[in-house]
């Protein structure tokens, strides 16, 4: 498993340099690099963590964005996920490098290194308290899945979501793309979007969802929404 971790981290890595210095139109963009580099290291650390603390949560999180038993319009979801996520990328490379639209000061570079940092931090927390949190939305009946309550779900209903809205801000910015900022509005409404469909399925096919949601009343942000 650690095998595939690092297989599919690499190619993983490679599909996005492909996509960002290619739009780029050069090998000569620290803020590329050091954007593959984070991206990389924090991916190999939490994968290695699972791997030694919740295996099981792992061998999921490695399989395919389509799946059988997933719904089907999650499957719809992930590939649209798949083309704006490319779509994504091209537009910060052309903005921040091979147009030069964009000038993001160094220390929000900084700060947008810091935010996906944040963001995979508070993922591991996640990973901790829900070893069913699987990329595709199903019910993993084989596994014996059931409702968490505890941990960062005492607050929101979906944490992890919640966490990558921080990576959504901080890619740009340390890319340096006031361009891909903007896009991030879409990116969260996006997310909010599954996050509905996602309550619907559990609250219908999961026992104890539909008083776990009562209970907490937010999905992402406490007090707001």
């Amino acid at each position: 498993m650690i095998t595939r971790l690092v297989v599919q981290t690499v190619l993983w890595l490679a599909g996005m340099g492909v996509l960002l210095f290619g739009a780029a139109g050069t090998w000569a963009w620290p803020a590329g690099w050091c954007y593959l580099a984070e991206m990389g290291a924090l991916g190999l650390w939490i994968g290695l963590r699972l791997a030694r603390h919740d295996p099981g949560l792992l061998e999921e999180r490695l399989k395919p964005l389509v799946q059988r038993g997933q719904s089907g319009w999650d499957k719809l979801f992930m590939a649209c996920v798949a083309v704006v996520w490319c779509a994504w990328l091209v537009l910060m490379a052309l903005d921040a490098r091979r147009w030069q639209w964009s000038f993001v000061p160094p220390w929000l570079n900084i700060a947008g290194a810091l935010a996906m940092f944040l963001c995979v931090w508070m993922t591991w927390f996640v990973f901790r308290a829900n070893s069913f949190a699987a990329p595709v939305v199903k019910v993993q009946t084989e596994r014996g899945h059931q409702v968490i309550d505890s941990g960062p779900y005492a607050w929101v209903r979906h944490p992890m979501y919640a966490a990558a809205i921080l990576f959504f801000i901080g890619s740009p910015l340390l890319l340096g793309s006031w361009w891909g900022l903007a896009c991030v509005p879409l990116l969260v409404a996006g997310i909010g979007w599954r996050a509905v469909m996602e309550e619907r399925m559990l609250a219908a096919q999961l026992p104890g969802y539909a008083e776990y949601a009562g209970r907490v009343r937010y999905r992402l942000l406490p007090g707001v929404w």
